[in-house]
């Protein structure tokens, strides 16, 4: 990392438009850094010592401290803390207005968006590092789950296996096992799910034949097995229909989405909560 770092700084020797840094800047020169990084829409990233003012969705004030503002391309800013990977201000792209003074050796950064109308403020009292670069960055993003993030997802939301589908418990403990989701349909009859992340085979359809066999032994309601995953080997529906189990696609994509959905709802809650 370090020896990129270097490389990178070596480039910009050549090329300064590549990237700018500064350690320990006056407000003076991180003022002209910022005000240029902000109109030629570069990636900008500001350390030091702030306090933060957000009015929005919500009204906060964070008091002093040493913290990372970071403001992308797109207008996205963010203050980071020392610890913890989400931000704790922040404000999304769209329709951004960057406003930019310094005044009293305290620099202010404000970003103002129409349409939610929000804006939140940063000001610098000391500052340690000042970088801004043009990135380029086309490469293409895939997005993939774990088989607990597919647990989760459908724990979050039951609609992702069938409209109708309620949760009673997950991991339940039933003799040859742990079943992964244990509902109930629209229609009352329990549902025994079992997740698979890839490509589901016979080992599964016979594990889940066993969940069900030992949940019916314990219960006189009916009970469906279904296999999740997002697909099935040759030969297995053929199985599954001989022991009266069913299949359900379910790309864990989608349930990665879901989850970052929910991730990022729930930092918008975390304001509406302040």
């Amino acid at each position: 990392m370090l020896i990129r770092l270097l490389n990178l700084l070596a480039n910009a020797v050549d090329k300064p438009e590549l990237l700018t840094v500064l350690v320990d800047p006056n407000v003076g020169e991180a003022e002209t850094i910022v005000r240029n990084a902000l109109v030629q829409r570069k990636m900008l990233i500001v350390v030091g010592r702030c306090w933060v003012r957000y009015v929005g969705r919500a009204t906060s004030k964070l008091e002093k401290g040493e913290r990372i503002l970071m403001v992308k391309a797109d207008g996205s800013v963010l203050v980071h803390r020392a610890t913890g990977y989400e931000p704790v201000n922040w404000m999304p792209s769209g329709d951004t207005v960057f406003q930019v003074g310094a005044k009293d050796d305290v620099l202010e950064i404000r970003a103002v968006r129409r349409k939610p109308a929000e804006s939140v403020a940063v000001s610098f009292d000391m500052i340690s590092l000042v970088f801004s670069s043009k990135l380029a960055d086309a490469g293409e993003f895939s997005l993939h789950a774990s088989e607990e993030d597919m647990h989760n997802a459908l724990l979050l939301k039951p609609q992702l296996l069938e409209e109708g589908f309620k949760v009673i418990s997950y991991e339940k403990k039933v003799e040859p096992g742990f079943v992964d989701v244990y509902g109930i349909d629209k229609t009352g009859r329990l549902v025994v799910v079992e997740v698979k992340r890839k490509t589901a085979g016979k080992d599964a359809v016979l594990q889940l034949a066993k969940y069900i066999e030992a949940v019916r032994t314990r219960t006189d309601r009916q009970v469906r097995g279904i296999i999740v995953a997002p697909s099935i080997a040759k030969g297995v529906q053929r199985m599954l229909v001989a022991l009266g189990l069913e299949f359900k696609y379910l790309d864990p994509k989608k349930c990665a989405e879901t989850l970052r959905k929910a991730k990022t709802k729930k930092l918008a809650e975390f304001f509406d909560e302040e």
